[in-house]
């Protein structure tokens, strides 16, 4: 198989598929996966083999996954907090308002009484 000017003609090699271009996207035509063998499937070897330790590492990563909400729930305290007391505040400025007003009121009825028996 030389092509006319003695040099081999290119073959067509069978090339394998890589994991970032698969030689085939149908799950059944590809090969099966490899295990290594260095490590049995599913050995999930425990970190600490003291008794209890497994029910205080779940209790650790129950209330880690509670410091959300907790969080959460203070944030709302503290707004809750705030609104009440930017409410309670209006209620002042409002109350101080109207105090005034009728003040003014006041005055202007007794300038108009005196104004009236001056007269």
């Amino acid at each position: 198989m030389t092509a006319t000017c003695g040099v081999p003609a290119p073959t067509r090699r069978l090339r394998l598929g890589t994991i970032d271009r698969p030689q085939t996207h149908d799950p059944r035509n590809q090969a099966p996966k490899i295990t290594p063998t260095k490590e049995p499937v599913g050995s999930a070897t425990p970190d600490v083999t003291i008794i209890g330790a497994n029910d205080s590492r779940q209790n650790r990563t129950r209330e880690m996954q509670l410091i959300p909400e907790a969080l959460a729930r203070a944030h709302m305290h503290d707004r809750l907090r705030e609104a009440q007391e930017d409410r309670q505040s209006a209620r002042l400025i409002t109350a101080r308002r109207m105090q005034r007003r009728a003040e003014r009121a006041s005055l202007r009825a007794r300038r108009a009484l005196a104004m009236a028996v001056m007269h």
